[in-house]
């Protein structure tokens, strides 16, 4: 069974393809954004995934609806890549520099994001903070999972930002693993179609 699924996103503001594997391999991002970029090929990275993420900005306003549309498409490309049958739980701790950033998922099929992260400056390179957060949330909506992320210490907000990237990339690895059965006592895990 191939662990890939393929997924365009289209609205006024923007078109989002995603392609993703659940294996290691080439890795190309293109959104528009360099730090987002930067960003999102560290997270598939160090999940051990591949694939190509490209972003079309039909109406520029500022770096939301791309951050925000990208979220939802990778959320729902990494659902149907993994289907029902994995591990469920992940988690990672990541320091990086003075930064310490821990992120766990179940993937659950009861989508939820509960973050908190303290950012000093209103823009990391070319994208707002918040929105940092805001594609968290994004990628939980779709992605049908609970995402926890907690910033223990950190100054350099960059480092606070890479570690929250690092930080998922592991703990998806880890929650959408293979597993032989499905991780649930109800006997279903209600992640929807794949």
């Amino acid at each position: 069974m191939s662990r890939s699924a393929v997924v365009e996103r289209r609205t006024r503001e923007t078109m989002v393809k995603v392609e993703v594997f659940l294996e290691p391999g080439d890795i190309i991002v293109d959104t528009g954004y360099r730090f987002l970029d930067h960003m999102l090929e560290t997270m598939l990275f160090h999940a051990g995934f591949s694939g190509s993420i490209t972003v079309k900005e039909n109406v520029k306003v500022d770096d939301h609806h791309v951050v925000e549309d990208t979220g939802l498409a990778l959320g729902e490309a990494l659902r149907r890549a993994a289907g029902s049958s994995v591990e469920r739980y992940g988690y990672a701790v990541i320091p990086m520099d003075e930064a310490l950033v821990l992120v766990a998922v179940d993937y659950s099929g009861r989508p939820g994001a509960w973050v908190d992260l303290r950012f000093t400056r209103s823009e990391i390179g070319d994208v707002a903070s918040e929105n940092i957060i805001h594609f968290v949330y994004s990628l939980a909506s779709t992605l049908r999972a609970t995402i926890h992320v907690r910033q223990f210490a950190g100054v350099n907000n960059h480092h606070i930002a890479e570690a929250v990237f690092k930080a998922l990339g592991k703990a998806l690895s880890m929650a959408l693993s293979p597993a032989n059965s499905i991780r649930s006592l109800k006997g279903i895990l209600d992640v929807g179609d794949y």
